[in-house]
């Protein structure tokens, strides 16, 4: 091994202005404004065809797989496949901070838990993602319930538009509060959070045939958490996961981009 030392550079919210592009990159300029999901895809293989990037099998994730938002130049793989055009409006701290959270909040909701209004929908965590989704679920026209360990989080739910408010640390019997609340049941729960307890949890707060979404991350010894698939399979229930958000859904999340290029596949840029 040489001397010289491997620098990885963390971040994977980014936004800035295209610097080069490689020689198979069709979509973009030099100086265009761009974003980009935290979840890349390759750009040639049936699942990004598909335009389903965020399950690819080779992605790539800037500040985990290459450097990434702390870095002067960040390269873009499959650059015609994974950018997304940023306005002139838009700053760029703004078009940053929708890649990871709010991005995922917004599919998980739309995508897999198809939220309507009036529907309740109990999250999990609120932190990042957890108030994005209370934002976007109330947006909705849902009715939501925000369940945390922190008043702090909590308080901060309710001014997004939470209307139940609910302390796990003081409610000793979460499930029952949240059955109480919304009249039986929610009709979509996310575990915003990642950990046994709240996928259990989120999963037991839903009525007949309601949809469970998990977004947290389950990670080493607590990734095959116990769920209650008595209840899955008495009630019907729905259970997804939800892996962030490709580039080609931003014009559903975003209004903004429908102004920008339409996502291609099997180009690179490095």
């Amino acid at each position: 091994m040489s001397r010289s030392r491997c620098r990885m550079y963390p971040g994977h919210e980014l936004a800035g202005i295209v610097d080069q592009s490689g020689p198979r990159v069709t979509g973009w300029q030099v100086g265009d404004r761009v974003t980009v999901p935290f979840v890349c895809g390759c750009g040639t293989c049936d699942f990004c065809a598909a335009g389903d990037t965020q399950v690819c099998p080779r992605q790539t994730q800037p500040g985990f797989t290459g450097p990434g938002s702390f870095a002067e130049l960040v390269a873009i793989h499959a650059a015609d496949t994974n950018l997304v055009s940023v306005p002139d409006t838009i700053d760029f701290v703004t078009a940053a901070s929708l890649g990871c959270r709010f991005a995922t909040a917004f599919r998980a909701l739309s995508t897999h838990a198809r939220v309507r209004p009036l529907d309740w929908v109990a999250v999990h965590g609120c932190g990042g993602v957890g108030l994005s989704a209370v934002m976007i679920a109330a947006a909705m026209g849902a009715r939501v319930v925000a369940v945390d360990v922190s008043a702090a989080a909590l308080e901060l739910a309710g001014r997004l538009g939470a209307v139940v408010l609910i302390d796990a640390v003081q409610d000793r019997d979460l499930v029952s509060t949240v059955a109480d609340a919304t009249g039986g049941g929610a009709h979509v729960s996310i575990d915003a959070l990642g950990s046994p307890v709240t996928a259990a949890e989120s999963v037991r707060s839903l009525r007949p045939r309601g949809r469970h979404v998990q977004v947290g991350l389950l990670l080493g010894a607590e990734a095959m958490p116990a769920l209650p698939m008595d209840q899955v399979v008495a009630r019907e229930l729905e259970i997804y996961g939800s892996h962030g958000m490709p580039a080609q859904d931003y014009p559903r999340c975003c209004p903004w981009s429908r102004t920008g290029r339409c996502a291609r596949t099997s180009s690179w840029a490095g």
